[in-house]
């Protein structure tokens, strides 16, 4: 029961409550089945008796055991959880960068063409410089004179080069700011509040998750990451289930397993002894009432001729 309220501020006064309060229904209806099984009764008849103790017993044995389940394998339920809210948080991030991409599909092309442009300019203004320093120091390509000094080509190449890089510029002026708006964007949308859980947070989330969570991270346990059965786990858990069932059973055999007692011919008598004198009463009480039953007729018929006389006078 602790377990079950775990991380209430009352979790031991609900758990003690309950506990007593469950012990003392399952107590009675133990005591009241078992002492109803007729042990002078045929097998059958008292296999018949005891199915409902059992069937109860088989459900009483899977509800009780889970929070002892959830309790021994605390540490792997913690792991499995972190794995999933870690797995769960990526779904959601992944989820608003794909909404985001969708909603500003235009200004994100936008902003890409132009960085290619930027790229390509930028490559082109360092090729150009290159060219420009091969001319001024006589370097002889295809592309250049190969006649030292500042002449009228590198002159023409030098005025080239600074139109591109203004050009440059307004180009990296213009993406400045689609990525300003682009940031803001994602500010309003809640994109940068979304991020991976730390190792800390992991431990303060699973610290106060809830029994659902705990309970369905212990169904996961008898699968791998990758999906298959992890057989030892789920025989772990399906022995200790069949181990709280087996010992709410158990009052149940013993008693269908026990020879007949003095209990069983105490009881015996008493019925037989009961019956007895619930059928003598029954005699009593017919007897008597054919007793009187002349009598009170007698008396009646004497009452209405009476009665009779007197209204004729």
């Amino acid at each position: 029961m602790y377990f079950v309220f775990k991380g209430d501020p009352f979790a031991v006064v609900f758990a003690l409550f309950f506990g007593i309060l469950w012990g003392l229904a399952i107590f009675n209806m133990d005591r009241y089945i078992v002492a109803s099984i007729n042990k002078n009764s045929s097998v059958w008849k008292q296999i018949a008796q005891a199915t409902p103790r059992i069937l109860l017993a088989i459900m009483i044995g899977i509800v009780i055991s889970r929070p002892l389940e959830l309790k021994i394998f605390d540490k792997e339920i913690k792991e499995r959880l972190k794995v999933s809210y870690l797995n769960n948080q990526r779904a959601r991030i992944d989820t608003l960068n794909k909404a985001f991409n969708s909603k500003y599909v235009l200004e994100l092309n936008k902003l890409n063409a132009s960085r290619t442009e930027r790229d390509s300019l930028t490559s082109a203004i360092k090729s150009d410089r290159q060219k420009l320093n091969f001319e001024i120091f006589g370097n002889k390509t295809t592309e250049t004179s190969g006649v030292m000094g500042y002449g009228p080509y590198a002159k023409r190449k030098e005025a080239e080069l600074q139109q591109r890089q203004q050009n440059l510029d307004t180009l990296n002026t213009n993406i400045r700011q689609q990525e300003k708006f682009i940031n803001d964007r994602k500010v309003f949308d809640g994109m940068f509040s979304e991020k991976i859980y730390t190792g800390k947070q992991l431990d303060s989330l699973t610290s106060i998750a809830g029994f659902a969570d705990r309970n369905w991270a212990l169904g996961q346990l008898s699968f791998n990451t990758n999906g298959t059965k992890d057989d030892s786990t789920a025989m772990a858990v399906t022995f200790i289930g069949l181990l709280f069932i087996f010992f709410e059973c158990l009052p149940v055999f013993v008693k269908m397993m026990s020879s007949i007692g003095p209990y069983d011919k105490s009881v015996e008598y008493m019925e037989h002894a009961q019956v007895y004198t619930a059928e003598k009463d029954r005699d009593f009480e017919v007897e008597v009432v054919d007793g009187v039953h002349e009598t009170r007729v007698d008396t009646t018929i004497e009452k209405k001729k009476l009665r009779l006389k007197e209204d004729n006078y």
